[in-house]
This record gives structure tokens, sequence and C-alpha cells, in this order.
């Protein structure tokens, strides 16, 4: 069974902790990117309850062994400013892959490069796990350079890989390798 770590995750001016039913604002500010209810199960402008019923699921993926989806909270006042995961299904692979979202009004300030910096750090925490993916659509030049700042390396592009829309996309591979020693 996981749990959630018992010293937060952290790099720099962020932290990664359990969401809270307090952030439900910032999940609602996700749910306004018309993107972000085409890649996972929140809805397009979620209502109270929807952010809710959202941060439920988000524990229940602790709960089920899915794997950790962590609040990224601003380290000196714990406000809510994103989502970011550690999936766990190639886990017996040696592999997990990583997601993230930053909420609209949180955007431009680098929160998604260090969120992914201390989701990978947490990783190698992780017993069994050698490498760390991430899918990002060639589109998403923001996201790519996170990735890179955040140590990840660009493998490839992935031609029509996955469906997001309705429509089959192609998806460039980002991976981290477990530090060597």
């Amino acid at each position: 069974m996981l749990t959630m770590p018992t010293v937060a995750p952290t790099c720099g001016d962020v932290r990664l902790r359990s969401f809270e039913a307090r952030d439900t604002g910032m999940v609602r500010d996700l749910s306004t990117d018309p993107y972000v209810p085409l890649t996972g199960t929140l809805v397009g402008h979620a209502t109270q309850e929807q952010a809710l019923e959202w941060i439920g699921r988000q524990h229940d993926r602790l709960a089920n062994g899915a794997g950790y989806s962590f609040c990224i909270a601003a380290a000196d006042d714990d406000r809510a400013l994103g989502q970011v995961g550690l999936w766990l299904a190639d886990h017996a692979h040696g592999r997990a892959t990583v997601g993230y979202g930053v909420a609209p009004s949180e955007r431009g300030r680098g929160v998604a490069t260090r969120a992914l910096t201390a989701v990978t750090s947490f990783a190698w925490s992780v017993p069994g796990l050698h490498r760390v993916e991430l899918s990002i659509e060639p589109w998403n030049v923001a996201s790519s350079r996170a990735a890179e700042k955040a140590g990840y390396q660009c493998e490839g592009l992935l031609r029509s890989h996955q469906v997001i829309g309705g429509a089959r996309v192609d998806m460039l591979l980002w991976s981290a390798l477990r530090p060597l020693g």
C-alpha cells in the first residue's frame, strides 16, 4: 500500500502535499483551461462539488496503488498552485510516468519546473524505479521547456501516440533516469 511521504518533496519555493478541501479554488481555476478536461478526470469549468469530487479521486489514486497525486503548493503560505502526479502502472518494469498542470493564474513563474524537479527527486525514493517518463504534445513549448529545465531529455516523437479530445496526436517522449551511485 502506498503512503504519502512523511517529508514533503520540495524544490525552491514549491512543496508537494496531499490535496485538501481548501484547494477547490485552485482546482476550479485549473478546470478553466480547455486542454485540462481532455487529458484527465477534471471537468471543464468545475463547480465546487465537482472540484471536491476530483480531489477525492486524487486521494483514491494513492489508496488503490495507481500512484501519487500531489498538490503543488507555495512553500511560504501553502497556497495551492497546481497538481503533479507520479503514476506507477509500469512500476514492475522500473518505470513511472509523470503528469502535471499548473493553474492558469499561477503560470509563467517556473512552478511546473520546480514541481517536476521535486516529484522526480521523490521518484528515486520509490524502490525499483529507474526511469520516469513524460509525454508532451509538440505544440506545448512551455511544458517541454519545463521538462528540460527539470533535467529531462527528449528521446523523440511518438507519432499518433494517444487520443486527446477525440483525435490521435503525436507526443514527444521525455525521460529522466535514476542517478547512478
